[in-house]
């Protein structure tokens, strides 16, 4: 396959799409590109099914667009509720695993040297004071949560239509970035090729994280209710755990080592040794995840996952958040666009 000669309108789309993509960080609307490709992508995946069953093109994109975009939606407004009870409910779940942790370090306080010991709070009510305490100390960013909230929400929104549109436009690939229907411009067409590249990215990386994080949170769902009651050792807040497992599973590498410490403290907090046994579970998760990023998103992308964790601190470490999320994404774009020009 003969890879795109970079001349000019080349060069300079990759300087724009670079661009583009600094801006999305800087900017703060990740969110809105992530939905959008997320529901153009999943149109596109649909729409060849509805196509197999006799309809025709136009009609299978609205009814895939349809369906889409009412399941994301309902996705988001059940986060939104489920977000808005735990705050009816004074966030009862926080308050259980705080009790959990303080279970946790009258464990082991007593095996720790003194002057370690001496900086741990001493019982539940000294743990709720330093949370008192912390948030005396970070009010404004606190209360600038719900506004964060609301305004991921709309951007959402916004990229959801976004992608929507774009699905729906007939014939894609010709109408996107403008184009006359006859002669191509030649940066459009460069920048459409730099679309392409950047969606094909989203896929691979996306895609292949959820099904990454949903072997994980089944077995990681295995060990908590079945495993560990069978061992006479159940362990507190195991649905929160699984939920967090594939929550933060989506972040490839480090989205698992999140989970773990968490599934480590709430072990502590029942025994030693239903902590021993529960790092060793997760010595052996986190080495086969190891093998899944390599052998899903490396195979996809030629990265391992040493590769992917170094983009990702550096992006975390330039742009926050958002960088880590947006880190293997924008890697697998930026190797294929080296690729493609046969730089590597």
């Amino acid at each position: 396959m003969d890879s795109p000669k970079y001349d000019r309108w080349e060069i300079a789309s990759l300087v724009l799409a670079g661009l583009a993509l600094w801006l999305v960080l800087d900017l703060h609307i990740l969110s809105v590109l992530l939905s959008g490709l997320l529901v153009y992508e999943l149109v596109d995946l649909t729409v060849p099914s509805f196509r197999r069953l006799g309809v025709n093109t136009a009609v299978a994109k609205t009814i895939s667009i349809a369906v889409m975009t009412s399941a994301v939606a309902g996705a988001l407004l059940v986060l939104s509720l489920w977000i808005g009870s735990f705050i009816a409910a004074g966030g009862q779940p926080i308050q259980e695993l705080m009790s959990q942790m303080a279970i946790a370090l009258e464990h082991i306080r007593p095996s720790l040297p003194q002057g370690v010991a001496d900086f741990l709070p001493a019982d539940i009510n000294a743990l709720k004071a330093l949370g008192v305490e912390w948030l005396r100390g970070n009010g404004r960013q606190v209360a600038s949560i719900g506004q964060d909230v609301g305004r991921l929400t709309v951007h959402i929104i916004v990229g959801i239509a976004i992608g929507a549109l774009v699905a729906f436009s007939h014939e894609m690939g010709e109408q996107v970035l403008g184009g006359t229907g006859g002669r191509r411009a030649p940066l459009a067409d460069a920048g459409r090729r730099r679309c392409r590249n950047l969606a094909t990215a989203f896929r691979q990386v996306v895609f292949s994280q959820v099904r990454i994080s949903a072997v994980n949170t089944v077995l990681t769902g295995i060990f908590l209710v079945v495993v560990m009651p069978l061992f006479g050792v159940p362990l507190p807040l195991a649905k929160t755990l699984i939920v967090v497992t594939f929550v933060v599973g989506l972040l490839p590498v480090i989205g698992n080592l999140i989970s773990n410490t968490a599934i480590a403290l709430v072990a502590l907090s029942v025994s030693p040794y239903a902590a021993v046994g529960a790092l060793a579970f997760l010595i052996g998760i986190h080495k086969l995840e190891y093998f899944l990023n390599a052998a899903i998103i490396g195979s996809r992308i030629n990265a391992r996952a040493w590769e992917l964790l170094i983009a990702m601190i550096v992006m975390e470490a330039a742009f926050g958040v958002a960088g880590l999320i947006a880190g293997p994404v924008f890697y697998a774009f930026a190797k294929q666009e080296l690729k493609n020009a046969g730089a590597i």
